[in-house]
């Protein structure tokens, strides 16, 4: 298992547990290694999901006799309930998994708990923790349950990754190439910047990072995108920002000033958003520190994509759980 020492680290994409590829249909681990027609066809299916949910239709029987086990194990509310609407649409048995209230406070290890819900018969695993490589280590011990990445520390955040794809695919009239992306803030510690660059310089998009140097990794150039000097550099031209949220939770103190004078250097605020494209969308993975990241104005403007991403999740999800489902099937 790995340890929690891992996401103290800054590395992007050190060797090891930060190495995940999707070979097995059954689990998604990352976007880092997915192939473009692997994403466009994910996006397709999730475009077409999106169309039955706002549609209104009644729930459906995809993952009828799939249990799916919605292990958090740290906090989150618009990933868990998100994977739980869209289990229970499709007809799934979903059940959340209390960390506080289980054996894991008695020193069992995630593995063993994870194993007996395996026993218990759970076929699908929706698993977020703060230790990077979780995921992936859990996809590698577990026999039978598919494995579905929903945040492992610092590493990455897939479905977010591409409910952010759909969102920008949507804003962008389904053209990637020739687009660009400014993502603004705690780029060290943004396990959504890592699935967002990853996803993007695939399909053929450039991104652009900034933010204070304290929580810039030494070598995040490797992912693929370039770094500006300012916020006004990354701005500048772009097809479209990202705010990111300040992981207080996963750093260390000290390396950052106050909320203050974060927002004034590198806030996204009205005067920058200006810099961009004239129809350039703002985006935010949330929860969002009005005033710090984003200014309130910029936040609730109509450039603001922020609830779009958060009904896009729903689609998204829906779309990973049949595939994943269908490939345990097919596997059996």
């Amino acid at each position: 298992m790995p340890t929690a020492s891992a996401v103290q680290n800054p590395t992007p994409l050190g060797a090891g547990i930060f190495s995940t590829r999707n070979t097995d249909d059954r689990h998604l681990l990352a976007i880092e290694g997915m192939s473009r027609d692997h994403l466009l066809e994910l996006l397709e299916s999730a475009a077409r999901e999106r169309e039955w949910l706002r549609a209104g239709g009644p729930d459906r029987t995809d993952l009828a006799g799939c249990t799916v086990l919605l292990a958090f194990i740290e906090d989150s509310t618009r990933t868990r309930v998100s994977f739980e609407i869209a289990a229970r649409r499709l007809g799934a048995n979903a059940v959340a998994f209390s960390a506080s209230a289980s054996s894991l406070s008695k020193g069992e290890t995630l593995l063993d708990t994870m194993r007996l819900f395996e026993a218990m018969g759970a076929h699908l695993l929706v698993v977020r923790h703060a230790v990077s490589g979780t995921a992936a280590h859990l996809a590698r011990h577990l026999a039978r349950p598919g494995v579905i990445n929903a945040g492992d520390g610092m590493h990455e955040h897939p479905t977010q990754g591409l409910l952010d794809l759909l969102t920008l695919q949507d804003a962008w009239g389904g053209r990637f190439e020739g687009r660009r992306l400014a993502i603004i803030g705690d780029i060290a510690h943004s396990r959504v910047a890592r699935s967002a660059i990853a996803g993007l310089t695939t399909l053929g998009a450039e991104v652009t990072v900034c933010g204070p140097g304290t929580l810039m990794p030494l070598d995040v150039e490797s992912l693929g995108c370039s770094v500006a000097d300012s916020v006004e550099d990354a701005m500048s031209g772009a097809d479209a920002v990202m705010a990111l949220r300040l992981q207080r939770e996963r750093m260390e103190k000290g390396l950052l000033p106050s909320g203050a004078e974060y927002a004034r250097v590198w806030g996204v605020n009205r005067k920058r958003v200006a810099l961009m494209k004239p129809e350039a969308p703002v985006l935010h993975p949330g929860p969002v520190n009005r005033g710090t990241e984003l200014e309130p104005e910029v936040a609730d403007s109509a450039r603001s994509l922020i609830l779009a991403q958060v009904a896009n999740g729903v689609a998204v999800r829906c779309a990973v759980l049949k595939r994943c489902w269908h490939a345990l099937q097919a596997a059996s």
